[in-house]
């Protein structure tokens, strides 16, 4: 799978980066922010995004609706450490793929990829 990774923390998205590649994906891009993710994945169309929810300037949910609005099929992972059930219920009416809550162990992330395959 082609992933587009979007977290402004470095190594996180080293992190996520690693595992995808020791499962066999490719990171395409990495953005730290809403503007540059939008941009990465307009210009690249990756099989799905990694996104964080809390970024600089712009909310996770506010670049999830931007991402929509450029494909309304787009598949989208949230990355975060909040654990709310209303964030939750707002994430599943956006669409979202599937929510990866941090920290998350190998063996959680090797089954939602195969889950995404």
């Amino acid at each position: 799978m082609r992933v587009l990774l979007v977290d402004d923390n470095a190594l996180t998205r080293y992190t996520i980066k690693s595992l995808l590649d020791k499962l066999g994906h490719e990171v395409v891009a990495e953005a730290e922010d809403g503007p540059s993710a939008v941009k990465y994945f307009s210009e690249l169309k990756p099989d799905v995004v990694f996104l964080d929810l809390i970024l600089p300037g712009r909310s996770g949910v506010e670049v999830l609706e931007d991402l929509r609005a450029v494909d309304p099929a787009a598949r989208v992972v949230v990355v975060t450490a909040v654990d709310q059930d209303e964030i939750d219920r707002r994430l599943a009416d956006k669409g979202v793929s599937a929510i990866l809550r941090k920290p998350f162990s190998y063996d959680d992330f090797k089954t939602l990829m195969r889950d995404l395959a």
